[in-house]
């Protein structure tokens, strides 16, 4: 089992990677996907003239910036993923964090982000349904707390969660950078591979806080390994695929 956090400028990568996943699937392999979509959601904001800004690497969200990751996330970026792994014959069906009450959050930081979830407990039950039914889950990290109201989950916190409690063979984010750097954005720092213990002793900034974090869990709450690759390069998802390249995080 792999999870695999697909966003960011990955969306606009070589479609070819989805073919190999087809590939793959038909061997007997078996896959969760979690998507982002932080340049659409960008975009759509562009649109509405609603300014967006960010603290550590979250994106403060106002219920104005809220409608928007919704209405993007769940429906034009997942009906897309959903759209394009279907024609390459993969049985996919999109779902949110809150369809079966898949992922619990409550307000991170005590909502000092705005409308900003932190996962606290997975309930994977649909997602071994769908597995077991021959399907593959494609997973849109928007969700609920427990009064009901949409909060906006990263996606590569909600996939590091998913992953662990799958108790996944490895997480796999296929981002916009090669790896984990020491000191981005030094190109020559780039980890080949870590310890979570060592991983969680480094500092970093802006959009790696929340991939580093999203590792560091995902292996302590049940994953086997983490690899974080360059979503834009089919060639680093072949060698991922493989056991090379990119940042391999292990416990």
């Amino acid at each position: 089992m792999i999870v695999i956090k697909f966003g960011g400028h990955a969306m606009d990568s070589d479609p070819k990677w989805m073919g190999e996943l087809a590939a793959l699937w038909k061997s007997g392999k078996k896959f969760v996907v979690v998507h982002g979509g932080g340049p659409q959601i960008d975009a759509k904001l562009k649109v509405e003239n609603i300014e967006s800004e960010f603290k550590g690497g979250f994106r403060i969200t106002t219920p104005a910036v809220m409608k928007v990751v919704e209405s993007v996330l769940t429906g034009t970026v997942l009906r897309s993923v959903v759209r394009s792994l279907s024609a390459v014959g993969l049985p996919a069906v999109g779902i949110t964090g809150s369809d079966a009450k898949l992922l619990e959050v409550k307000l991170k930081d005590g909502g000092a982000l705005g409308l900003v979830g932190e996962v606290t407990k997975v309930n994977p039950d649909i997602l071994n349904s769908l597995i077991g039914s021959g399907f593959l889950p494609v997973v849109a990290p928007v969700s609920n707390d427990l009064e009901g109201k949409a909060l906006n989950v990263n996606a590569d916190l909600a996939a590091g969660a998913i992953a662990g409690a799958l108790g996944a063979d490895e997480m796999l984010f296929m981002t916009d950078v090669p790896g984990i750097y020491r000191n981005w954005p030094d190109r020559g720092s780039l980890i080949n591979e870590i310890s979570i213990a060592e991983l969680s002793k480094l500092q970093f900034a802006d959009g790696m806080v929340p991939k580093v974090a999203a590792a560091i869990n995902a292996v302590k709450s049940g994953a086997k390994s983490v690899r974080v690759i360059d979503g834009k390069s089919l060639e680093a998802f072949h060698d991922a695929l493989a056991g090379k390249g990119g940042t391999w995080v292990r416990a």
